[in-house]
């Protein structure tokens, strides 16, 4: 999706509220259809009848009927997407939507003339029901564009995306192999040494949030104060997002364009990032270090990464069995629980290295992918398999 900041007016802020609120109000009676579902009952129904049943809901109620077809039409649609997902066990099931988050609309059916550029830095788009709304040309538009979808943020911010099928990044051809460790003390080790983290909140600005927060937790529910205090809190969370989805495309624009193999662990991050709140009848332990500990992994990016590097350089990123990859000596391969003394710190018994256990880590990942290829029948890449370990990256004891 190549996204873009939206310029509405406040007349035509109020009009995308409204669509968002459509969009939303039709969403969640398509869950509430599908919650009553159980084994041995009619099946809920498919997009078809539940268009059948918004024509029905439009003529009976005007508020609905005053806003766009194409935006409820598309909800429903989005839905099914969602439910299919769900079935295919690739998304969790869809729940519901609440006013203020998870606010957009997909449009369809766009013609050529609908998406314009007015000035150098200006363009606009044509939004049903609304007209022209402007929004910041700070790339080019792709041509041929037949939808687009409108969102706003917590922190009240509007964008436009455009699908966009992103151009691959060419390797440098030289066969150079990457192996990429990502943890939460350090967002991303690579084997060449580098450790890199993902920009956080400044110092001044974590103060500010707790007070925010401590401001938000006095407030009373419903109040006017409390509602800027949560649109404060939300620009500073949507600051940090920003500066973490910033990270993730210029660290992946880099790997994609200086390596030809980039090797990745296989993590199960929606697993690893489960509640372990547990049940009444059976509560968890640990539930507020294990929420920590997904706040962190989530912070650094862990998905975003991959995904981005997957859509750069496809067919050249190889994932990896995670196993042993931070217990294994990365210059004899001996296999030892105890040689990694800390998070920082790796010491091998057997043959004496020392080095970043995160670095070293990296290295057994690209070694990994390195004889994953290779397995394939694809050129070997990476180095020899059993390599002496590099000068300038380990202290050798």
């Amino acid at each position: 999706m190549s996204r873009f900041r939206l310029q509405p007016t406040p007349a035509q802020e109020r009009m995308l509220l409204a669509h968002c609120g459509h969009a939303r109000f039709v969403w969640n009676l398509a869950v509430e259809q599908h919650a009553h579902w159980r084994p041995g009952r009619r099946a809920a129904p498919g997009y078809t009848e539940q268009c059948r049943q918004l024509t029905q809901a439009r003529a009976v109620n005007p508020w609905l009927a005053a806003g766009s077809v194409i935006v409820q039409q598309q909800a429903l649609r989005d839905f099914g997407q969602a439910m299919a997902n769900f079935f295919g066990r690739t998304h969790r099931r869809p729940t519901w939507r609440r006013r203020g988050r998870s606010e957009g609309f997909r449009i369809v059916a766009v013609k050529p003339g609908d998406v314009r550029r007015v000035s150098r830095n200006v363009g606009e788009v044509t939004v049903p029901k609304i007209g022209w709304v402007r929004f910041r040309w700070s790339r080019a538009v792709t041509d041929g564009v037949r939808s687009y979808r409108i969102t706003r943020d917590r922190a009240g911010r509007w964008h436009v995306a455009f699908p966009v099928v992103p151009e691959p990044i060419t390797g440098p051809g030289t066969g150079a192999a990457v192996g990429v460790d990502r943890g939460v003390v350090v967002s991303a080790a690579l084997s060449t040494g580098e450790l890199l983290n993902v920009p956080a909140l400044r110092n001044s600005e974590k103060a500010r949030l707790l007070r925010l927060q401590r401001k938000l937790a006095r407030a009373k529910r419903g109040s006017t104060r409390r509602d800027k205090i949560k649109t404060a809190i939300a620009k500073l969370m949507a600051r940090e997002t920003d500066r973490r989805k910033d990270w993730v495309e210029k660290t992946s624009t880099r790997l994609a364009r200086d390596f030809d193999l980039i090797g990745v662990e296989d993590l199960k991050i929606s697993d690893m990032t489960r509640s372990a709140r547990g049940t009444l009848g059976a509560p968890g332990r640990g539930v507020r270090q294990k929420a920590g500990l997904n706040r962190r992994i989530l912070a650094n990016g862990w998905g975003q990464l991959v995904t981005r590097l997957e859509q750069k350089a496809p067919e050249r990123v190889v994932k990896v069995d995670p196993y042993y990859t931070s217990q294994r000596c990365s210059a004899c391969g001996i296999v030892d629980r105890e040689a990694r003394e800390s998070q920082a710190v790796f010491r091998c018994r057997s043959c004496g290295l020392a080095c970043n256990a995160d670095v070293n880590a990296a290295f057994n990942i690209r070694d990994a992918a390195g004889h994953a290829v290779a397995a394939r029948g694809g050129p070997p890449l990476g180095g020899p398999a059993n390599r002496e370990p590099q000068h300038d990256l380990f202290l050798v004891g």
